[in-house]
C-alpha cells in the first residue's frame, strides 16, 4: 500500500508554505501570542486571517453547499500541518464544535453557522468540564430548563480554553432534571454574547515564563464560565433534546480527526530528532550514545504509527464511514505516546531538560521542559484515555459493561 502523498497534494504543500514563508511574520508571532493570552487579535493577524480565508484553505474538505471547497480531508490535513508547524496557528474548520454542525445539525443551522466559521466570523469554545465531575462529563450538573420557546441556562463550567475569544460555546447540559448520568443531556450553540455569561480567566502553569511557541498544550490562559438565568431561543439545539451525548460523542470523534492532534502527540519527537542533529550544547555527545540512538529510534517508529491511525480515520471520514472506535484508539495512542516520549526526553537531556524558557542555558528556548508540563494534560483533555479504552472495549470488541453479563 501506498501512503504518500500525490503530486496534487504535494504541489498544495509547497503552495502553503511559501504563502507562510512570505506571511508569517515576528508581528503575526507575537499578535497570536497576544490572542492566546486573551488580548484579542491584532491588526496584522486579522489581515492575515483574511488572506487564508479568500484563498478557501479554512474548509477545504468542507461541503461546498455551505461555503466548503469540496475538496479531500488530506488537503485540509496538509494545511492544518503547515501552518501548526510554522507558528502553532489553528488553521480549517473554523474552531471546535462546528464538526458536530456538520454531523448533526439542521440545514438551517449548517447554513447559519458554517459560513460564518469558515470566514472566522464564529468560532466556538467547549463547554464540558465541571469543577465537580472532572473528566467524568456523565456527571456534570449545568442545566438547561425549557420554557415555552426558549431555554434557561443556570450553572458553571471549567477548563473553557478559548472562551475569551470564541463567539460561541458549544455547551453541553442537562435538560432533565430527573434524568442520571449520560441520558438527559442536551447541546445548545450559545452565542458569548449572552446575557448572564460571565467568563473569568484560570492561568496556566505555562503563563509564567511564557511557553516558546510549538510547545503541546502551551495555553497560557483556559476559563471558567459562569451561566447565571441565560435565555437562549429553543433553535440553538442541536440535534434531538436528550441526545446530546451522542451529539458530543460524533462530534468529538469527527474534532479528534487531523493535523492538530496527531502534532500534539508525536512533535516532542521531532523535537528531540532536530536537537540531537544539530549543533546545540551536548547534541554531539548525546547522538553518539547508543542507548538514546535506541530510545529514539524506538519513539520515532511509535510517532509513525501515529501518524497511520491519523491516516485510517481521515479515510474512513473520507468514506463517509462511521467512527466505532477509531477515534477513541487514536486519542488513547497518540496521547500516551507523548507522555512517554516527554520522560525519555527528560532522562536524555538531564538537569538541561528542567531549565524553562528564559533560562541562559535552556535548549530550544526551553520547549523540552515546557512540554513536560503540560506532558499530561493530552490523557485528559477531550475524553481520558480510561474513558477512551472503556469505548474500545464495548464498541469495538463487544465487550458489556462492567459488572454486566452478555446477552
Amino acid at each position: 500500500m501506498n501512503f504518500a502523498y500525490t503530486e496534487e497534494e504535494e504541489g498544495l504543500r509547497r503552495e502553503v508554505q511559501a504563502f507562510i514563508k512570505e506571511n508569517i511574520t515576528d508581528e503575526i508571532r507575537r499578535e497570536l501570542a497576544d490572542a492566546h493570552a486573551g488580548k484579542g487579535k491584532g491588526p496584522h493577524l486579522t489581515r492575515l486571517q483574511e488572506e487564508i480565508c479568500a484563498r478557501g484553505w479554512l474548509a477545504i474538505s468542507w461541503p461546498r453547499e455551505y461555503g466548503g471547497q469540496g475538496g479531500t480531508r488530506i488537503a485540509q490535513y496538509i494545511v492544518e500541518e503547515e501552518f501548526l508547524r510554522a507558528c502553532d496557528m489553528r488553521v480549517g474548520g473554523g474552531g471546535s464544535g462546528a464538526p458536530a454542525i456538520l454531523a448533526s445539525g439542521t440545514d438551517e443551522q449548517k447554513r447559519r453557522y458554517l459560513p460564518d466559521a469558515m470566514r472566522l466570523k464564529i468560532s466556538f469554545c467547549l463547554g464540558f468540564s465541571e469543577p465537580h465531575c472532572g473528566t467524568d462529563l456523565a456527571g456534570l450538573r449545568c442545566r438547561a430548563t425549557r420554557q415555552g420557546d426558549k431555554y434557561v441556562v443556570n450553572g458553571q463550567k471549567i477548563y473553557t480554553t478559548n472562551a475569551q475569544n470564541a463567539t460561541h460555546i458549544f455547551l453541553l447540559a442537562r435538560t432533565d432534571p430527573e434524568s442520571r448520568r449520560q441520558a438527559g443531556l442536551s447541546v445548545l450553540l450559545i452565542p458569548m454574547s449572552t446575557p448572564g455569561i460571565t467568563v473569568r480567566p484560570l492561568w496556566t502553569i505555562q503563563n509564567d515564563p511564557r511557553a516558546p511557541v510549538n510547545t503541546t498544550y502551551a495555553e497560557p490562559r483556559t476559563n471558567e464560565v459562569f451561566f447565571d438565568n441565560v435565555e437562549v431561543p429553543a433553535s440553538c439545539l442541536l440535534g434531538e433534546e436528550g441526545d446530546g451525548w451522542n451529539v458530543t460523542q460524533r462530534g468529538l470523534n469527527l474534532d479528534r480527526v487531523g493535523s492538530w492532534r496527531y502534532l500534539a502527540s508525536v512533535r516532542r519527537t521531532e523535537d528531540i530528532v532536530n536537537y540531537l542533529n544539530g549543533d546545540g550544547p551536548g547534541a554531539a555527545e548525546r547522538r553518539g550514545d547508543p542507548r538514546v540512538r535506541d530510545k529514539v529510534a524506538d519513539l520515532w517508529t511509535e510517532a509513525q504509527m501515529c501518524r497511520l491511525m491519523t491516516m485510517r480515520s481521515m479515510s474512513i471520514e473520507a468514506r463517509g464511514g462511521q467512527f466505532a472506535y477509531e477515534g477513541a484508539g487514536e486519542k488513547v495512542t497518540g496521547p500516551e505516546h507523548g507522555v512517554r516520549a516527554t520522560e525519555a526526553i527528560s532522562q536524555i537531556l538531564g538537569p538541561y531538560a528542567q531549565l524553562m524558557n528564559g533560562s541562559a542555558h535552556a535548549v530550544q528556548s526551553g520547549v523540552f521542559a515546557h512540554n513536560l508540563l503540560g506532558a499530561f494534560q493530552s490523557t485528559v483533555n477531550h475524553g481520558s484515555i480510561q474513558v477512551m479504552r472503556d469505548q474500545i472495549a464495548r464498541k469495538g470488541l463487544g465487550m458489556p459493561r462492567p459488572g454486566r453479563r452478555p446477552g
